[in-house]
């Protein structure tokens, strides 16, 4: 079978290794990987920095908006975390991703190391499911000063110091009032975050094909204050009103430390993700998996 991806970007996690794995055996796996994608007939590039912190020579590199700009498809090794920061960095280039988790299978990252040949192997040339995800544009505004901006694509959080009490954030939809939330913080999820810190916050799973978001109160001082599933068509804002060392965060990744009356907007990006699995994948499959829904049955 040829492959329908005539160049192949891969993209290693090298920050720290996984469960059980040494920086040399990530190396190797790498190593690995960049050999079998040629041998399927791909051209195959390293993403720079995977290459200055392997070592690995003998490859062409580019960034990462190189990689978005030269080639149709991305191979991330890693685990959802490290996919997450890739595809939204990727997102605006439209290029698709695959993920190869070297640790605890992801949400995202499905493809397990010790058996990547035979999924890429059918991957490579063309036999796939599509899983597409939208991504989240949020804005920090100080009065109509624009001070910080990020894309997320599991969540966006409010929330309080970790030594200070709770916060109170005036929330609108869309330009309507709908509540003020004292509450250590506040969370707005899109289908992929809603696995994320909604759930533990008691959240619900949204469907990936859901055109919507949930936005859930982290502890609210009133308990009546649950979760509310938006349509992404709608754009939020969140108010800090009262509370000290307030902080927004976006996919946990970049923060932004927030006044009295500055004002989180978070609305629908232009842009979205596109993961590629094995053929068969299915959701219901990996929720089973990863939440352990089969344990305890009679």
């Amino acid at each position: 079978m040829k492959p329908i991806f005539r160049s192949v970007a891969l993209i290693g996690k090298y920050q720290g290794p996984a469960a059980g794995a040494t920086p040399d055996t990530l190396r190797q796996a790498i190593k690995n990987i960049a050999g079998f994608v040629e041998q399927q007939g791909c051209e195959l590039t390293l993403e720079a920095g995977t290459a200055a912190n392997t070592g690995l020579t003998g490859y062409a590199t580019l960034d990462i908006d190189g990689i978005g700009r030269h080639c149709d498809l991305g191979l991330v090794v890693g685990g959802d975390g490290t996919m997450l920061g890739v595809g939204r960095r990727l997102a605006s280039y439209g290029t698709p991703l695959a993920g190869i988790n070297k640790g605890r299978l992801g949400f995202i990252t499905d493809i397990p190391l010790d058996g990547y040949q035979a999924a890429l192997t059918s991957m490579l040339a063309g036999d796939y499911e599509e899983d597409v995800r939208p991504l989240m544009h949020a804005r920090v505004m100080r009065g109509a000063e624009c001070v910080f901006e990020a894309l997320a694509l599991n969540d966006v959080v409010v929330n309080r110091g970790s030594t200070s009490g709770m916060v109170e954030l005036r929330v609108e939809v869309d330009g309507v009032f709908v509540s003020n939330q004292r509450a250590d913080g506040l969370i707005v999820a899109s289908p992929t975050g809603s696995t994320a810190y909604s759930l533990s916050a008691g959240g619900p799973i949204l469907h990936p094909s859901i055109p919507g978001w949930v936005l859930v109160p982290i502890a609210p001082h009133t308990l009546s204050n649950r979760p509310i599933v938006l349509p992404d068509e709608t754009e939020v804002a969140i108010e800090v009103v009262s509370g000290r060392d307030v902080s927004a965060s976006f996919d946990m990744q970049s923060l932004a430390s927030l006044q009295h009356g500055d004002r989180v907007l978070v609305r629908r990006s232009a842009h979205r993700v596109c993961f590629l699995h094995p053929l068969g994948w299915s959701y219901f499959a990996t929720l089973r998996k990863k939440l352990r829904w089969n344990e305890g049955g009679s």
